[in-house]
């Protein structure tokens, strides 16, 4: 891709990511709950729990914290009740934003993003302004060097809807979110372990921002990742090298 490289970006994102440990916890532990409260406790059949619960055991988060999470989720156990809210807006440079949350209180929720948005150079939006120009699916990426024929042919026999090589060599492996599981376990089985992987909101075009634009979105994302109810940030902004 001109102007930027994918794998520059994920390795950006992921960077972000693990700066943010201390509310790790918190948002594994809210997704869950809302998984186990929505789909029900058994992640053999709740494939959002069993994600969740996934990406918690890759956290070292205790199995009693993991337990008792579900227990709340199902009603075993009292605890504060969450729901899920999105909000949808624009960033520098008109980059879209989609920002999803777990929260018990949303009148104080959407006046905390709207808050960061005016802030940091952005503007909320109203529901599905944005959220048309992104793609709900699971995303593994893999590093430059892979054997591209040989992990094609892998994840196309194990269900994924799409394989894309970028200009950078890395690879990117798409599936619908509900087999995401199962297309990652196989490959690993396979020998393909990806870098970063994730069910994601994948923009289908993205827009690429440099310089002091750069900076004001970092600003704007930081603030909004930053947010108690946060739980996911999306965007199509893209970074220069």
């Amino acid at each position: 891709m001109a102007g930027h490289s994918k794998w520059a970006n994920i390795q950006h994102r992921k960077g972000r990511q693990d700066a943010k440990r201390g509310k790790v916890f918190t948002k594994l532990i809210k997704e869950v709950t809302v998984a186990a409260k929505m789909g029900g406790g058994d992640p053999a059949s709740n494939p959002r729990l069993r994600l969740a619960i996934d990406k918690a055991r890759g956290e070292s988060m205790p199995k009693d914290n993991i337990e008792n999470a579900i227990k709340r989720g199902t009603g075993q156990l009292e605890g504060v009740s969450y729901e899920e809210a999105r909000y949808e807006g624009y960033g520098i440079g008109g980059a879209a934003v989609i920002v999803d949350c777990l929260t018990d209180n949303k009148v104080r929720t959407v006046a905390d993003v709207r808050h960061a948005f005016s802030k940091y150079g952005g503007n909320l939006g109203t529901d599905g302004c944005v959220a048309f120009q992104f793609s709900h699916c699971g995303q593994l990426m893999f590093a430059p060097g892979v054997d591209e024929e040989a992990l094609m042919d892998a994840a196309l026999e194990c269900g994924a809807e799409d394989v894309i090589t970028d200009d950078d060599g890395s690879i990117e492996v798409v599936t619908s979110p509900a087999d995401f599981s199962t297309v990652k376990d196989a490959l690993e089985a396979a020998g393909f372990k990806a870098e970063f992987g994730e069910v994601t909101m994948k923009p289908m075009n993205e827009t690429e921002l440099a310089g002091d634009d750069e900076a004001k979105m970092q600003r704007l994302l930081d603030a909004l990742d930053s947010l108690d109810d946060v739980q996911e940030v999306y965007t199509s902004a893209v970074f220069g090298d």
